[in-house]
């Protein structure tokens, strides 16, 4: 069993209330017994609340755990609500980005789709050159974009 440097401080403090307060509940034949007693009781609490602060991280973790998926061949009047319509009937959407050419703001016909990870691969290959507003898709996972 590890300590983090959180759990070892509390026991410090729990250990140090009571040391102080334990005195006053206890007589002084029952100092010792108290004293082990508040630690383990110290213990247990902080192991308690690092496993609730850790699941709390993960459940958040796992909300995040999603995959980008190029979408290309796109039709130039699509939306990012009709993308997203589209891919919804397959896997949970949480963001859709359509490209535009800086200099005009028209669509470039690409885009990306963040989907949750598990579904992912359903939805490429359920939406892979299926049909979408009079074209066929390209979906397929995002390269990672290289940073410079």
């Amino acid at each position: 069993m590890s300590f983090s440097p959180v759990n070892i401080i509390t026991i410090i403090i729990l250990a140090l209330i009571g040391f102080f307060v334990g005195p006053m509940l206890f007589s002084p034949d029952m100092l010792n017994i108290a004293f082990a007693v508040g630690i383990v009781i110290g213990s247990i609490a902080t192991m308690l609340v690092q496993a609730n602060i850790q699941g709390t991280a993960n459940s958040d973790s796992e909300e995040s755990n999603t995959t980008t998926l190029y979408v290309g061949n796109l039709p130039y009047k699509a939306n990012e609500d009709a993308v997203q319509d589209h891919f919804e009937q397959v896997a949970k959407v949480s963001s859709v980005r359509l490209m535009k050419d800086k200099r005009t703001g028209k669509r470039k016909g690409y885009g990306f789709v963040e989907v949750e990870s598990r579904g992912a691969n359903k939805a490429i290959n359920k939406l892979n050159d299926q049909e979408f507003q009079q074209r066929n898709l390209v979906v397929r996972l995002a390269k990672e974009k290289v940073v410079q």
